[in-house]
Parts: C-alpha cells; sequence; structure tokens
C-alpha cells in the first residue's frame, strides 16, 4: 500500500490540513513564480497533472507525501520548503509535537517531518512510527538523494535495488533515495525511527 491510498480522517486532519494546503498553495506560486514556470511545465517536470497543480494552488488539495515529493524533486528543494510559509532563523528549535504530519499509515502510524536544514544540500529530519504490518512505499527521487535511518523502538526492513536488510532498536540503515524504496514493520509491535533525507542541490534551474 502506498501513502497516495491513505489520507487521514477528516476529524485528524483539520487545521493541520488547513496550514498545510495553504503553505503549499503559496509556495508553489512563489517557486513557479521565481523560475518563471508555467503550470504546464511544473507538470512535465513533476509528473503531477495540470489539474491537480491546479487544486493544489487554490487551496482544494490534500496531497499526498508522494505529490509533494514530486513537486519538492522539480524544485530541487526539502519538503520543508513546500509545507512552511515562513523561513525561520538559522538557528531553530522544533519539538514532535509541533512536526508537520504528512503521512499517515492505514493502522495510525504516522510520518512527521520535523525541519530541514538551508540549502544547498538541505538535510530533512524525520519521526516515523509504523504500526505492525504498515509500510511507506517511496518512487525514486531525485538524483543524489541519500537516505538514513536509526531506529529507536521496534524492528524496521528496508528494501530497494533488490536487497533487503532489517535493524532494531538502536540500528542504523542507509540507502540511495534515488531509487524505488519501501521501509516496514513486518513485526507484531510498533516501531519508531528517526529517519534523515539529504536533498541535492540542482543546477538545473531553467
Amino acid at each position: 500500500m502506498t501513502d497516495r491510498d491513505v489520507s487521514p480522517a477528516p476529524s485528524e486532519a483539520g487545521a493541520d490540513h488547513a496550514r498545510v494546503s495553504h503553505a503549499v498553495a503559496t509556495n508553489l506560486r512563489t517557486l513557479r513564480a521565481a523560475r518563471s514556470w508555467s503550470l504546464d511545465r511544473l507538470a512535465q517536470r513533476s509528473g503531477v497533472s495540470k489539474g491537480v497543480l491546479v487544486a493544489l494552488e487554490a487551496e482544494r488539495g490534500n496531497p499526498s507525501l508522494t505529490t509533494l515529493c514530486r513537486l519538492a524533486d522539480a524544485f530541487s528543494v526539502s519538503l520543508t520548503d513546500l509545507v512552511e510559509v515562513h523561513r525561520k532563523p538559522e538557528l531553530r528549535h522544533a519539538t514532535l509535537d509541533e512536526a508537520t504530519t504528512l503521512w499517515r499509515g492505514p493502522n495510525g502510524g504516522s510520518g512527521r517531518l520535523i525541519l530541514s536544514t538551508d540549502p544547498p544540500g538541505a538535510v530533512e529530519l524525520w519521526w516515523w512510527r509504523l504500526e505492525p504490518g504498515e509500510a511507506r512505499h517511496s518512487e525514486a527521487h531525485a538524483s543524489d538523494t541519500r537516505e538514513a535511518l536509526l531506529v529507536i523502538a521496534g524492528e524496521v526492513t528496508v528494501h530497494t535495488d533488490n536487497r533487503t536488510l532489517t535493524a532494531s532498536a538502536g540500528g542504523a540503515l542507509t540507502w540511495p533515495g534515488d531509487k524505488p524504496h519501501v521501509y516496514r514493520n513486518d513485526t507484531d509491535q510498533p516501531a519508531e525511527l528517526v529517519l534523515i533525507v539529504t536533498v541535492p542541490e540542482s543546477s538545473a534551474r531553467a
């Protein structure tokens, strides 16, 4: 199951979805204007349909994590640059309670973006909880994207490029994020992990 198949329940979404929708709409318009990209061009570069882009810029959409990743890759920015309106100071503090939930699993798991560093070479810091049987399937990100995780509790399995590795609490894994991959919880106990994603700086700005 991919994140396209799962949306948070309306009661859980509330203000968080409204805030993310507003931020995404504002940032999409700003990023397109800075590059002089039309909606057609962004659709071509991102693989997100023009109709979806129109809805997002009008704050009518509820983008999945897959859609947000495609847009971030197209612009060569971090996901934080899409889901936050105001840039915070260089030295900044964040908590799990403030983190933006961008993925929810069918059994109650979640993926929360805590913060990211400034470009170039931005680094995203995530907190994930995978309930038993849940998995996050990801498309290949932009070239040279790298990911790493540290298991805090439970056990997490990563599959990519025809290889599978499992780590338990205290163990860490890393892999190329520019290939399709999945991290999952195959056990009967919840798993918690810290995920780091490095975002490559692209020279393609035209």
